[in-house]
């Protein structure tokens, strides 16, 4: 990246000292700045620490080695800083947004976000699990003694709503105060993208570790990696295919980050905007991969819902998950008073499908098997 190219991505770069501030004021911090102090609320929450038992792609049981949604919020903050880097932007408040960005998962990955979509659309509502976790940080975490949630800054609390999709005025209601038609910082539109590259790749060397497809199969249907895969057979001939795999999984990730940075710095010098303001009035995003990237990304994704996704092992789990959590809405529908006192306190006001959908977003994968085998195996 040339010098004048790095100058104008820190032209964007978000400030700390130019946070429109939090819900209830605090006085600064001796030594970490707001974005920091984010962060570290976010990696000390509970929320934070239960998304080591949710799936993210392969349940426990199968494999010690497989990601869950903590591992994988590991790798997409370490993808996002890095870009965050490069390009000059602000790296504290890129992590602390991709620390933050599934911390709303339901237990299941996305087929239980579906069915407790699905529960919650009975009753005129749905579930999203970025509407969720701004619940969380708001009001679901209690650590405080003066003020609910974590009291988040207000551009962390944004891109927690806004880091996969712009919303317009009116569209949501509840979001109104976070400048619906306007577009987020640039360290907010990164996250989205990290988060492809992150869930694209693990998925990849978690399927491949699990026997799904061989080096061949990827190779003939994404172009990019075949080129990748004869680079490594013709440097390493006599290396284990698992080393040889790796190697070539290291280089696509590479590929596909270098995508983001070029794609995204070319979109920032062809749009003209010179300031966070221009970024934010600007009428689409400007993060994003260069097209090479971009072909690169669809045909691993087309890979993987045909050689992984929509396998007839992981329907089958993703039947079984939803069916549980089903059962277990259904149960405190009927009997509210199963649950937890505390949590009939805290939920005082809400309605009865709310609080249930809530509780149940909330559990691990283990602890919703093991309250489903309580009330609804007998």
């Amino acid at each position: 990246m040339s010098l004048a190219a790095e100058g104008l991505c820190r032209q964007l770069r978000f400030s700390a000292g130019a946070t429109l501030g939090r819900r209830y004021p605090e006085p600064p911090h001796p030594y970490r700045n707001d974005f920091q102090r984010d962060r570290d609320r976010i990696v000390h929450a509970r929320a934070f620490r239960r998304l080591e038992d949710k799936t993210q792609v392969f349940t426990a049981g199968l494999s010690d080695h497989f990601r869950n949604r903590l591992t994988h919020t590991i790798e997409v903050a370490q993808i996002a800083r890095t870009v965050a880097g490069v390009l000059g932007l602000n790296e504290d408040l890129t992590e602390a947004l991709a620390l933050a960005h599934d911390i709303g998962h339901p237990p299941f990955a996305h087929s239980g976000e579906e069915e407790l979509n699905r529960q919650m659309s009975r009753f005129g509502e749905r579930f999203d699990h970025n509407l969720h976790a701004l619940r969380i940080v708001e009001s679901f975490e209690q650590r405080y003694a003066r003020f609910p949630g974590l009291n988040l800054t207000f551009e962390v609390r944004e891109g927690i709503v806004k880091h996969s999709r712009d919303f317009a005025p009116g569209e949501y209601p509840e979001l109104e105060e976070y400048l619906p038609g306007m577009r987020p910082p640039l360290e907010a539109q990164l996250i989205d993208l990290a988060d492809e590259i992150a869930y694209n790749t693990a998925d990849l060397d978690d399927a491949f570790s699990a026997r799904f497809f061989d080096m061949d199969d990827v190779a003939e249907s994404v172009p990019e990696y075949a080129e990748i895969r004869a680079a490594v057979e013709t440097q390493f001939p006599g290396a284990p295919a698992r080393i040889r795999f790796n190697e070539a999984l290291r280089r696509l990730i590479d590929l596909l980050v270098s995508g983001l940075i070029e794609g995204t710095l070319q979109a920032v010098q062809e749009s003209g905007v010179k300031s966070v303001e221009d970024v934010r009035l600007h009428p689409v995003r400007l993060a994003r991969f260069t097209p090479a990237a971009v072909a690169t990304t669809a045909a691993l994704k087309q890979f993987l819902r045909r050689r992984v996704y929509f396998t007839e092992a992981l329907i089958e789990e993703r039947r079984r998950s939803a069916a549980m959590i089903a059962g277990l809405f259904q149960f405190f529908l009927e009997n509210p008073d199963r649950l937890p006192e505390s949590y009939r306190e805290e939920s005082k006001g809400q309605p009865l499908h709310r609080v249930v959908c809530d509780y149940i977003a909330g559990m691990t994968d283990g602890y919703l098997r093991r309250m489903h085998d309580t009330f609804c195996s007998r």
